[in-house]
């Protein structure tokens, strides 16, 4: 394994276990790419990614360039003589140059079964969508978005009341175990990667801040699984009394749908929630946040506030 030198594009925390992962298996990482350092929290600080955090501390070189689209940057690309390059969510386009410059390609570590659910927010629409499953794929990259063949991929069944950040977490973690179970026989050249059919394929757009607020005439299912694929971000939200809020949990509640009033209207209050009128069926809130103020259970809020009879939206 030492022989062999690997490169590494990834910036969020989702590429955390697999960069982890390789240099804990002692695999020779020459480089690690990740995007330019942005400011971040209420003080709007320039800090390290979470990937560059986890090289800085393995002491592994840093490249940061703000596209790769650049001739010089494609140069120190090349001269770094890699033998592959592991992506995971770099955020970054790879052009053909750069997809070609080591020696076997790149290996991206995609959130879904291929072809299903190509793009930025494969995590997020597949709760959205209410699919019993996902998982990870290993890919070829190719010039077309997510589109090259599959080396591997590992599925896992989408629980209950999973939300985006619990599905990333394990996500992370399965693609993390992939990489290392088949990178051997990547490397030896014992794993021909199979093509995708196009014609299955599904689009996970880039998630939009505009795609926030509740529609209260949907369902009280599907609005629950915007709340679970919205959390952490850009997390649901819906208006009640001139304020925005941030609604963190919620559930469906089952066999409760007879109401005849709007949607959006609170119906009750009480210990257990905010029970909320939907286009069809009651949905409890549990958790939410109020401007400026800490996540809180929806009972406290309820405390204090005569909610009955008033309407969210």
């Amino acid at each position: 394994m030492a022989a062999t030198r690997i490169l590494f594009a990834g910036t969020p925390d989702f590429a955390v276990p697999a960069l982890s992962a390789l240099i804990a298996a002692e695999w020779s990482v020459v480089g690690v790419y990740t995007q330019p350092d942005r400011p971040a929290g209420r003080g709007r600080k320039t800090v390290p990614g979470p990937v560059k955090q986890v090289a800085l501390d393995a002491g592994l070189p840093v490249f940061q360039p703000p596209s790769l689209k650049n001739p010089a940057t494609i140069e120190q690309l090349r001269g770094l003589n890699a033998d592959i390059m592991i992506v995971a969510a770099y955020g970054l386009i790879l052009p053909p140059a750069a997809l070609a410059s080591p020696r076997l390609g790149c290996i991206n570590i995609h959130a879904s079964l291929l072809p299903h659910w190509r793009g930025a927010a494969p995590i997020q629409r597949a709760l959205l969508a209410g699919d019993e499953a996902t998982g990870i794929s290993l890919m070829q990259m190719e010039a077309g978005l997510d589109t090259g063949p599959v080396y591997a991929t590992q599925r896992t069944r989408i629980a209950p009341r999973e939300t985006g950040g619990s599905l990333h977490d394990r996500l992370a973690a399965i693609g993390a175990k992939l990489l290392l179970d088949k990178l051997p026989e990547i490397m030896a050249g014992q794993l021909t990667p199979a093509p995708q059919d196009a014609g299955q394929a599904t689009y996970a757009a880039k998630l939009e801040k505009d795609e926030a607020p509740i529609d209260w005439s949907q369902s009280a299912e599907v609005i629950d699984r915007r709340i679970r694929a919205f959390n952490p971000w850009p997390v649901a939200q819906t208006r009640w009394g001139g304020e925005t809020l941030r609604i963190w949990e919620a559930v469906p509640l089952e066999g409760d749908d007879t109401h005849n009033s709007p949607p959006g209207s609170i119906l009750r209050s009480g210990p257990d929630g905010i029970d909320v009128a939907t286009g069809a069926g009651v949905l409890r809130i549990t958790r939410l946040q109020a401007p400026g103020k800490r996540k809180i259970a929806a009972a406290d809020f309820a405390h204090s506030r005569r909610l009955d009879g008033t309407v969210f939206g």
